[in-house]
């Protein structure tokens, strides 16, 4: 178990990832250029992006299959929420989006090979032979976020699940917003008390952190034009504020003339941030909306962003405006339409990859799959080989004795090493761990274990520790320090979450 002192707020972890494009955590760096990496660059991506959740037959519940929904690993089995759609609604901007959105279900045991169990629970059209969850058929569901609450002392309340009452082919909101609970994610009770939110809105973003309940969308609360990721928080999922944070904006245009006419056109926020909590830091996956000059609604593009957050209030994109997710040539996606993705929660390891679930904004989604090699969302790599590349993490302190660190690295081996210190919260080093003491790598891969002369893992200590990385200049050593790409670093109880 240890401590971070990151962000606004202290972390205890069993686990703490250190990843490269966290400037919280990894506030000190030099001579290192940060990169991201898109998730659609896999193996046979230009044969079309994986889609493992595909639509149902015509006339089916999920004729048209829309994310917005959830993937959570419960034990060795991944979960799936999605929303299902009929046939196709002519009243929505561009006819692309079905009637009835209902909740639906289906299970993975390695989060690529999904299957929809026939769970006897609904009836529709005469059968209940279909993955439609226990949830009440009348409410239009255009969105779930859902999370598993295993600590909740209520078995029933274990999975929770925030949504708007969305009513009439119009899709107009009403009441707020409202809560479900769940013993086991298939049996839905509505909370009496719905709505539970003063405000409807469109969200995406669901998590408990720090004892904590958040739900994030885009703005309904802030002035001025765009749409604008805020958040909404409450201590027993019943209670929530009336006032949001502002969480992430993307226009130029923070306020804006009471009578703009305009809308559409800025860079924007769609539907806040899907949230996925990394132990420390917490990885949100928004829409990036990319406004058209005339307002038009049909011509307007969404890839997917990454935010990252240590409140669950205020985030922040490690690259402004990086497509996490490019949107460009789904297949499977309407002719002549523009470009446009749907987020979701659900980001997750399994064994050497991250997969992330997501789904097309216009036409039929289907869910699909994007993937990194394991952790290996963006790195830091050296720019100016003829100097020294350093990088100093955030304090941490650790409370149970031998506590292993590892490195996500690549490029190092005969022509490049990396060198590994301990320091204290001053900077000052750590004796045992830093000097002639210091670990030195010439290995790489997904969790390089690092050893210094005295020992393998770190002492149980009171005071707050920092790990500091650095890549020595060219030399005949290391001829090569540009090839070294740290991609995280890892304290505590594993190799990686």
């Amino acid at each position: 178990m240890l401590r971070v002192h990151g962000g606004p707020s202290e972390m205890q972890v069993q686990e703490a990832t250190f990843f490269a494009f966290d400037d919280v955590c990894i506030p000190f760096r030099t001579n290192f250029q940060l990169h991201l990496i898109h998730g659609k660059r896999t193996p046979g991506w230009r044969d079309g992006p994986t889609v493992v959740v595909p639509s149902g037959e015509p006339g089916a519940h999920d004729e048209q299959v829309h994310y917005y929904g959830s993937t959570i690993r419960v034990g060795d089995e991944f979960r799936m929420w999605y929303i299902g759609r009929v046939g196709c609604n002519p009243t929505w901007v561009g006819g692309y989006q079905g009637y009835d959105g209902r909740l639906c279900y289906a299970v993975s045991r390695d989060g690529i090979h999904w299957t929809k169990p026939e769970l006897g629970l609904v009836e529709y059209r005469g059968s209940t032979a279909n993955n439609l969850v226990d949830f009440p058929q009348h409410i239009d569901l255009g969105w779930a976020p859902i999370i598993h609450d295993a600590d909740d002392p209520d078995p029933d309340r274990r999975f929770k699940l925030a949504f708007t009452h969305r009513t009439g082919p119009s899709g107009n909101r009403r009441g707020g917003l409202c809560v479900a609970y769940s013993p086991n994610g298939l049996h839905w009770t509505l909370c009496p008390n719905n709505p539970v939110g003063s405000v409807a809105f469109e969200h995406s973003g669901l998590i408990k952190w720090n004892g904590c309940y958040y739900v994030n969308g885009h703005s309904v609360g802030h002035p001025g034009p765009g749409r604008k990721m805020e958040t909404y928080a409450s201590y027993d999922f019943e209670h929530w504020t009336e006032g949001s944070a502002l969480s992430l904006t993307r226009s130029p245009r923070i306020e804006g003339p009471d009578l703009e006419d305009r809308q559409n056109i800025w860079e924007e926020v769609h539907m806040g941030a899907g949230l996925h909590s990394w132990g420390n830091v917490i990885l949100g996956v928004y829409g990036q909306w990319h406004g058209y000059p005339y307002s038009d609604r049909r011509y307007v593009t969404i890839d997917l962003g990454l935010a990252i957050s240590h409140d669950a209030l205020h985030f922040h994109e490690p690259i402004p405006g990086f497509r996490f997710v490019p949107a460009f040539e789904e297949r499977d996606t309407r002719l002549g339409a523009a470009p446009a993705l749907q987020q979701g929660q659900g980001m997750e390891n399994v064994g050497d990859k991250t997969l992330y679930w997501y789904s097309v904004w216009r036409g039929d989604g289907q869910v699909r799959l994007a993937q990194w090699e394991r952790d290996r969302l963006g790195y830091v790599q050296p720019y100016a080989p003829a100097s020294r590349a350093q990088l100093i993490t955030c304090p941490f302190t650790v409370e149970s004795d031998g506590s292993p660190v590892h490195l996500n690295v690549s490029g190092l081996g005969e022509f490049a090493a990396a060198r590994v210190e301990v320091v204290d919260l001053h900077f000052r080093p750590l004796p045992g761990f830093s000097g002639d003491d210091a670990a030195t790598l010439r290995e790489s891969g997904l969790a390089v274990p690092v050893r210094w002369a005295s020992r393998n893992t770190l002492p149980a200590t009171d005071t707050p520790l920092r790990l500091k990385v650095d890549v020595d200049p060219v030399s005949r050593d290391c001829p090569r320090p540009d090839d070294v790409k740290i991609y995280a670093a890892y304290v505590g109880a594993a190799s990686g979450r």
